[in-house]
C-alpha cells in the first residue's frame, strides 16, 4: 500500500469508517506490536498496548496532519503509550547526572558477526531504563536525536549523552560474553 492509499483510509477513518480503520490496522499491527514488545518485552502486554495505541490513535485521527507518514505518527502513539505504561509501573530507575560526555567514535568497536540479535537485545534489557530507552528508540526504532528528545521529554545532550552511556554499558557486557573483537 502506499502512502497516498493510506492517506485516503485516514480521511475515511475520520468518518468513522470501520473497514478503513480495520485495512489501516492489518497494515500496521505487525510492525506497531514489534515497536511495543521492543519496549516492554511481553508478548500478551505488548498487544494490549498495541491496540489501546490504535485505538487512541482513532480517536485522536483529527490530530494526525499528514506532516509525517501515519505509521511514524501512529509509532509514536504506541511508543508514548509504552512510556506511561512502564511510568505507571513505576519501574524504578537509575538516576543519571546530566552532563556532557564525548561521543564515541561509531568504528571503535566492532561486534562479533557470530552474535544472534536476540542476544545483543537480551543485553540492551540489562541497561539501566534511561539508556535503555533511548538506546532502543535510537538503534531499534531509527529515531535521531531529536525525536528521541521529544518522545522522551529530555534534551538532544540527554539523548546523546544516553546513549553513550548506553553503548558504552552494551560494550561492556557484550565483552563480558566474550563477542567482541
Amino acid at each position: 500500500m502506499t502512502n497516498i492509499y493510506h492517506l485516503q483510509l485516514v480521511e475515511k477513518c475520520r468518518k468513522n469508517d470501520q473497514r478503513a480503520q480495520m485495512e489501516l490496522y492489518d497494515a500496521y499491527c505487525q510492525s506497531m506490536f514489534t515497536t511495543a514488545f521492543n519496549m516492554v518485552k511481553d508478548d500478551a502486554l505488548a498487544q494490549d498496548l498495541m491496540h489501546e495505541a490504535f485505538l487512541k490513535a482513532f480517536k485522536k485521527i483529527e490530530s494526525f496532519t499528514g506532516e509525517a507518514t501515519f505509521g511514524s505518527w501512529l509509532k509514536r502513539i504506541v511508543i508514548n503509550q509504552c512510556l506511561d505504561w512502564i511510568k505507571r509501573k513505576k519501574i524504578e530507575t537509575v538516576e543519571l547526572k546530566e552532563h556532557l560526555e564525548p561521543v564515541q567514535d561509531e568504528t571503535s568497536w566492532n561486534v562479533d558477526p557470530e552474535i544472534s540479535l536476540n542476544e545483543i537485545v537480551r543485553c540492551i534489557e540489562e541497561l539501566p531504563l534511561k539508556c535503555k530507552n533511548v538506546v532502543k528508540l535510537y538503534l531499534l526504532e531509527g529515531y535521531d536525536h531529536q525525536e528521541v528528545a521529544q518522545i522522551l521529554d529530555i534534551s538532544e545532550v540527554a539523548s546523546r549523552s544516553q546513549l553513550s552511556r548506553g553503548k558504552s554499558r552494551l560494550k561492556e557486557l557484550l565483552t563480558a560474553r566474550n563477542y567482541e573483537r
